[in-house]
C-alpha cells in the first residue's frame, strides 16, 4: 500500500497559483492513471489535472473555489505500488499546504524554517500566513503582536503584509493587545465603551445602470494586467506596412495548403516566422527581467493571444516557433486557438513564453497599444489589413498604387528594451513582412 501525492502542476512561468473550480472525483473514489481528478483555472487557462497513479482517492486537501499555489499537495491516493510515495515537488514545499484564508483546518504557529522558533501558541494562523511569516524573518513575539481582521480576529496575508511594510517603514500598526483592551486611569474613570462597528453599505450608483459581478476569469485578467503596469515601464511604438505580397501570396495557395496539409493557412502563421526571424538578430526582445538581471531567453516560444467566446482572452504558447517550418506552425496555430475555444488546452499549453503577439485586426482595430505578458518585456499587436492608396517607389519612378497596408505596434519594457532598440526591431519585422517571397513554396 503505498500514498501518493497529487501536486498542483507548473501552469506557466508567471503562474503561482490556481483556483479549483471542480473536483471530478471524490473520497473512496477509484481513479486510473492519467484520469482527469479535478478542474483548475488561472487567469490564462481553465485545465483538467490527471491522476499521476491509479488506486483510491484517500483524501483531498482542498474545497473547491479555493486558492492554492503550484507545487503544493492537493489530494493523497491510495496505490498497491507497496511503498509510500512523495512527489518531489511536494517534498521541497517546506510548509503544510500554503492557501488563502479558506484553508481547511487552522493550524498552530509552526514556522517552516527550523532556524524559526517553535511554540505552543494558542492562537491560530493559516499556512500561507506561517509562509510569509517565516520567509519574512517576523518572529512569534511579533506574529502574535499584529491585529488581525479575518474571522474572530484571524491575522489574514493582507495583515501581515501591511505590518511587514509599515516596520521597514519606520513603524508598526497598533499590537493586538492595544485593540483588545482599553484600561481605565482610575477606579472612578468612566469606562470605554468599545468603538462602535462600521457599518458596511453597498455602493449607490446614480442613473439607469446595469451593476455586473465579474466573472472569476475577468477579475484574474484585470489583477494581471494592473501587476504587469506596475512592473514595467510601458513604452509603445508604431509603423505601418505594406503586406500585399504576403496577401496576394496566401489567396494562391490557400487552397492546395488545406487540400494537402488538411490545414486552413491563416496570417498568423506567416506573423510568427517573420517575427522568431527578427528575434534571432534582435535577442533582447526575447527576455526577461530579474531584479537586477536581464534573463536572455535562447527559447524561442511565442505567446498567442487567443479570443474566447465569452470576450475574454487566453495566451498558449508555440514552443520552439523557431524549430518550426511554416506547415508546422500553422498546425500548431490551428490546434491551440481550437483548444483554446473549446476549452481544451492543457497546462503545458500556456507555460513558457517568450515574446507575445496579439492580433487586434482580428475586430476589425487598425492598432493597440498591448499590456506586456509578465514576464515578458514585449509584445506585438498588428492590426487589420485594409487597401489604401498608397506612393510606391519604383525604378520608374514614384506611383500611387492601392496596397494592403497594416499597422504594427510594439510594447515594450522601457527597464532593459530602449527606443532605439525596440523601433529597430519593430521596422525590422515590417520589412520581413514586406519582402514576402512570392515565389516560395509552403
Amino acid at each position: 500500500m503505498a500514498i501518493v501525492d497529487l501536486v498542483m502542476p507548473k501552469l506557466g512561468e508567471s503562474i503561482m497559483e490556481a483556483t479549483i473550480l471542480h473536483w471530478s472525483k471524490k473520497p473512496g473514489d477509484h481513479v486510473k492513471m492519467d484520469e482527469t481528478v479535478l478542474e483548475i483555472a488561472t487567469d490564462k487557462v481553465d485545465s483538467e489535472v490527471p491522476s499521476t497513479a491509479e488506486g483510491v482517492i484517500e483524501e483531498l486537501l482542498y474545497n473547491e473555489n479555493d486558492v492554492v499555489p503550484i507545487g503544493t499537495v492537493i489530494a493523497k491516493i491510495r496505490s498497491e505500488n507497496g511503498v509510500e510515495e512523495q512527489t518531489p515537488a511536494a517534498a521541497a514545499v517546506a510548509t503544510p499546504e500554503i492557501k488563502e484564508e479558506a484553508e481547511i483546518k487552522e493550524v498552530p504557529y509552526q514556522p517552516s524554517h527550523t532556524t524559526a522558533p517553535k511554540t505552543g501558541s494558542a492562537r491560530f494562523y493559516s499556512p500561507l500566513v506561517l509562509n510569509i511569516a517565516a520567509n519574512e524573518g517576523v518572529n512569534l513575539s511579533d506574529l502574535e503582536k499584529i491585529p488581525g481582521t479575518g474571522n474572530d480576529g484571524r491575522v489574514t496575508k493582507k495583515d501581515i503584509l501591511q505590518w511587514i511594510t509599515a516596520k521597514k517603514e519606520g513603524g508598526a500598526p497598533p499590537a493586538i493587545e492595544q485593540l483588545r483592551t482599553v484600561a481605565p486611569v482610575q477606579q472612578t474613570t468612566t469606562t470605554i465603551q468599545p468603538e462602535e462597528a462600521v457599518e458596511f453599505t453597498e455602493p449607490v450608483y446614480s442613473g439607469n445602470v446595469e451593476v455586473i459581478e465579474m466573472d472569476r476569469m475577468r477579475k484574474l485578467i484585470a489583477k494581471h494586467m494592473v501587476d504587469s503596469k506596475h512592473t514595467s515601464a510601458h513604452v509603445t511604438s508604431f509603423t505601418e506596412c505594406d503586406v500585399t505580397n504576403m496577401v496576394l501570396w496566401r489567396e494562391k495557395v490557400k487552397a492546395g495548403f488545406e487540400k494537402q496539409e488538411g490545414e486552413k493557412l491563416t496570417f498568423t502563421p506567416l506573423f510568427i516566422e517573420a517575427i522568431v526571424k527578427c528575434i534571432k538578430k534582435y535577442p533582447w526582445l526575447n527576455a526577461s527581467v530579474d531584479g537586477d538581471k536581464i534573463i536572455v531567453r535562447k527559447d524561442i516560444n511565442i505567446s498567442m493571444a487567443t479570443a474566447l467566446p465569452n470576450g475574454n482572452l487566453i495566451v498558449p504558447v508555440i514552443q520552439e516557433a523557431d524549430m518550426l517550418n511554416l506547415t508546422g506552425l500553422a498546425k500548431k496555430v490551428n490546434r491551440l486557438a481550437d483548444a483554446a475555444r473549446n476549452n481544451r488546452l492543457r497546462p503545458d499549453d500556456t507555460q513558457n513564453g517568450t515574446f507575445t503577439v496579439t492580433n487586434v485586426g482580428t475586430f476589425g482595430s487598425l492598432m493597440g497599444t498591448p499590456i506586456i505578458n509578465q514576464p515578458q518585456v514585449a509584445i506585438l499587436a498588428i492590426g487589420a489589413i485594409k487597401k489604401r492608396p498608397v506612393v510606391v517607389e519604383t525604378k520608374q519612378g514614384d506611383s500611387i498604387a492601392i496596397r494592403h497596408m497594416m499597422y504594427l505596434s510594439l510594447s515594450y519594457d522601457h527597464r532593459i528594451v530602449d527606443g532605439s532598440l525596440g523601433a529597430t526591431f519593430l521596422t525590422a519585422i515590417a520589412n520581413e513582412m514586406e519582402n514576402f517571397d512570392v515565389n516560395r513554396s509552403f
